[in-house]
Parts: structure tokens; C-alpha cells; sequence
């Protein structure tokens, strides 16, 4: 079987070095190119970091993002024009650049996750589930812990929750978005769906959502030890991608749920 040529953007930030040690190890792909949004003289596996061009581009079937919102940007306007796949990793997008992502996906077939881990696609598949089944006086509330490098909050996994909390009660996630907590010990329940965010240690990653009817508290959590649980499954979503026709897609179309 013909291997994938495979780009990883982002390559020198924790989840590129993890995507360069699973890529090395999994017989689909090839690793062909590695790109930074800033020069670095150091090459991994023979190959030295590039900057976003459709020079570095040219030879990849399938792009894995994992950068900063301004930058994936940039690639899907290089992968766009040279009809490359591309898997977004990346979180923290604005609505304006999220819209702008979806007339990329015009062109292209791009999956897009907040979280890369079965078991988060199930706890959101889950949580939706849950806030279809539940009435109105069921407050809910998202409470995230993530590594003191992380800058973005509410995570884009936390957000992916909120959305499968919306789901459920078929609304918009941006009008069910409540208060945004930094670092608090506790925070309240309230009409609209609030966040806190703790941002600690070398934490990978823990997700916790809660509904309360004052009565009683439903409570679905995870907990992500090792970071090779993200890597495989960008890897696993860039071998779906190949056979896609332009579109945006998800984990959720990846899992087949329903």
C-alpha cells in the first residue's frame, strides 16, 4: 500500500513532537515535511522545519495543524490553492475565522476537532444525549484542567462539550455561552452554559461536565494520561480524509455516530 505523505504544522510545540514520534511508528505515512511559523535549524527524523509555503506544501497529501488560529489560517489559504487534506488540531478560533474555515471546506476536505481522543468524542456524544434528555431546570456548567503552557480558555474540548450541551436543546452554542472563569476553586451554576478553566503543572488534559436540578447532580468526566492519545488519533483522521471529497468533517463523522 501506497504510504501517505504526510506535513505536520506546528512541529516544535508539544503536540507536533508527539505527531513526529506516533508518524514515525505507524506504517500508513510518510513524513515528508515539518513547518514552523518561525525558522529553526535543528532537523528531526533527517528533516529540517520549514515556513508556510506552498514550496513546503507541494509534496503532502495531508496536512495535521496543530499552531495558533492566525496561522492555520495561512495554511488552509496554501492547502486550498494546491488541494491538499488537511486535519485541524488548532483551537481557540474566533466566529469570523470559523466561518472563515468553512469556506475553505468548500475546496477542501478539512476535519476539524477541539479533541482528537475517542473518549472525548464519546463524553461529547454523551453530553448531548444527556441535555436532550434532561429538562430545562437542569443548569449545566464545564470545568476543564489543562498544562500552565496552555494559553486559550475555555479549551476547544470544553467548547466541543458546551456545543453538544446546545445540541441537545437544539440551540446555538454562542448564545448558551455563560461566564469564563480563569483559575477559580469553584464557580456557579447559571442560566447559560459557564466555564472554568484551570491552567496548571504539565496536566494533559481533564474535562468534567455537571448538570444540576438543585435535586441532584449528573456528573460525565474524562481524563487523558499520554499525549500519543491526540497524535493517533490526527493520524487516524488524516488516513480517513484521503478518501473524502471537499467538506468540513469532525471525529463525530470519523466515529460514526449518530
Amino acid at each position: 500500500m501506497k504510504k501517505i505523505n504526510l506535513a505536520i504544522s506546528g512541529c516544535m510545540g508539544r503536540m507536533g513532537q508527539q505527531l513526529i514520534k506516533s508518524s514515525k511508528k505507524n506504517k500508513n505515512f510518510k513524513l515528508v515535511t515539518l513547518t514552523e511559523n518561525r525558522l529553526v535549524k535543528k532537523k528531526f527524523n533527517g528533516i529540517k522545519p520549514e515556513l508556510n509555503s506552498d514550496k513546503a506544501f507541494k509534496k503532502t497529501d495531508v496536512i495535521i495543524d496543530f499552531t495558533v488560529p492566525n496561522c492555520t489560517l495561512e495554511i488552509l489559504k496554501i492547502a486550498s490553492k494546491l488541494r491538499k487534506k488537511v486535519v485541524i488540531g488548532t483551537t481557540g478560533f474566533t466566529r469570523a475565522q470559523e466561518n472563515q474555515i468553512k469556506k475553505y471546506s468548500r475546496k477542501i476536505p478539512i476535519l476539524k476537532a477541539g479533541n482528537m481522543s475517542l473518549g472525548v468524542n464519546l463524553l461529547m456524544y454523551l453530553t448531548e444525549i444527556t441535555s436532550k434528555s434532561l429538562s430545562d431546570e437542569y443548569f449545566s456548567k464545564i470545568f476543564e484542567v489543562h498544562h500552565k503552557h496552555k494559553k486559550d480558555y475555555p479549551s476547544g474540548t470544553a467548547l466541543m462539550l458546551g456545543k453538544g450541551i446546545a445540541d441537545g436543546k437544539n440551540k446555538n452554542l454562542y448564545n448558551l455561552i455563560g461566564k469564563k472563569f480563569l483559575n477559580k476553586k469553584s464557580f456557579p451554576y447559571g442560566k447559560k452554559i459557564n466555564f472554568n478553566s484551570i491552567r496548571k503543572g504539565e496536566i494533559i488534559g481533564e474535562h468534567e461536565v455537571k448538570f444540576s436540578s438543585g435535586k441532584e447532580i449528573i456528573t460525565l468526566n474524562h481524563e487523558a494520561f499520554d499525549r500519543a492519545l491526540y497524535s493517533d488519533g490526527a493520524l487516524t483522521a488524516s488516513k480517513w480524509l484521503m478518501k473524502k471529497k471537499p467538506g468540513l468533517y469532525s471525529m463525530r463523522d470519523l466515529l460514526n455516530f449518530s
